[in-house]
């Protein structure tokens, strides 16, 4: 039977995927959100310590600063490492295709089975994409180890993603300090502002996840918050055995 068509239904928009940013969200994510709770935590902490103003804001400053160059280094070289790791995979199963070249048809062969296809099709699914080395090849990176060149992650962008955005979202917890003289009200202006960064990062996240923006503002708020209070319970417990 020849293949026919299917027309467009005009009353349905096409929705676009995220593109060549999807694979960085994660690091976008993480590092906004940890600088934003960390920092907040460790300023609960300093303030229910008792520590003076300008003590607090070293602080926060330290830990932002340490927060950010942590957070990158850690995502560059756990995204080198994988990036790594996959490279001594693939050319593995090069070599695995060189020597042992029935053994990854058969493999082929049992994948496509577990993805669905009828074993009517079997044969000349597996003939199509066993042809040649190369063919075969990228069909097992994709079949084995989940690999789409396009979805290939650079430590480098990972990096400065992660240390970026870790100290854009240390900001609200540092910047009060350095305009106010009372360690309780920075503390509070922070906890405010921290509290709307996180609601916004929950907003924005479920922009691109299409799930529910309050429910995905309120999640984070609800963890950074009983996190916020322990914080400031074990400073000022502290200050009160210490003092």
């Amino acid at each position: 039977m020849a293949y026919q068509e299917t027309p467009l239904d005009d009353s349905i928009p096409y929705e676009p995927h995220v593109g060549q940013t999807r694979q960085y969200w994660r690091d976008i994510i993480l590092g906004v959100n940890d600088g934003l709770v960390s920092t907040i935590l460790l300023v609960a902490v300093v303030v229910g310590g008792g520590l003076t103003t300008s003590q607090v804001l070293l602080t926060a400053i330290g830990g932002a600063v340490a927060g950010a160059i942590s957070m990158g280094a850690g995502e560059y070289l756990a995204t080198k490492s994988q990036t790594e790791v996959l490279a001594r995979e693939i050319k593995l199963e090069r070599d695995h295709i060189r020597d042992h070249r029935d053994m990854e048809v058969a493999q082929l062969r049992d994948m496509l089975s577990d993805l669905g296809i009828a074993d009517t099709d079997l044969d000349e699914a597996v003939a199509i994409l066993a042809r040649d080395d190369a063919r075969l090849l990228n069909s097992m990176k994709v079949l084995e180890f989940g690999m789409v060149d396009s979805e290939e992650r650079s430590p480098y962008a990972a990096m400065f993603a992660s240390a970026l955005f870790f100290a854009a979202g240390s900001l609200p917890s540092v910047l009060p300090f350095v305009f106010v003289d009372s360690p309780q009200a920075g503390f509070a202006i922070a906890a405010i502002l921290t509290t709307i960064g996180l609601f916004a990062v929950g907003a924005v996240k479920s922009m691109v996840t299409k799930t529910n923006p309050i429910r995905s503002g309120f999640e984070n708020l609800v963890i950074a918050g009983i996190g916020g209070v322990i914080a400031y319970w074990v400073g000022y417990l502290f200050d009160r055995a210490v003092g």
